[in-house]
């Protein structure tokens, strides 16, 4: 599967506690030393025989939800993530040409 830079998205939950005060500023505190940061990503496949060797590595060598290293689309240094709730998106022709296939997918990783 290639990443495709069209529909990549990036983003995190600050992991921040906050407790709104009688009077005064709120205050914060950060709950966790890591964050969980998302990354919102488009994977194509030129074949359909190319998606279903994704499919096949999908369910037999990662079980769905384990964890794999993947290079970052953006930064490229290797990351260990997972596909949220183990969701790969749907398969859908491209508008690539014919026989393209892509799947739109959220994975995660700690920060």
């Amino acid at each position: 599967a290639l990443v495709m830079f069209s529909n990549l998205q990036n983003g995190f939950d600050p992991s921040v506690q906050r407790d709104e005060m009688e009077r005064g500023p709120a205050k914060e505190r950060v709950l966790n030393s890591t964050v969980a940061m998302t990354q919102a990503l488009s994977l194509y496949f030129e074949t359909l025989a190319a998606a279903d060797e994704f499919e096949a590595w999908y369910f037999d060598v990662i079980g769905r939800i384990g964890w794999f290293t993947m290079r970052h689309p953006y930064r490229g240094t290797n990351i260990t993530v997972r596909f949220i709730k183990g969701d790969i998106g749907q398969l859908v022709p491209d508008q690539h040409g014919l026989g393209d296939y892509r799947r739109d997918t959220v994975v995660e990783y700690m920060r």
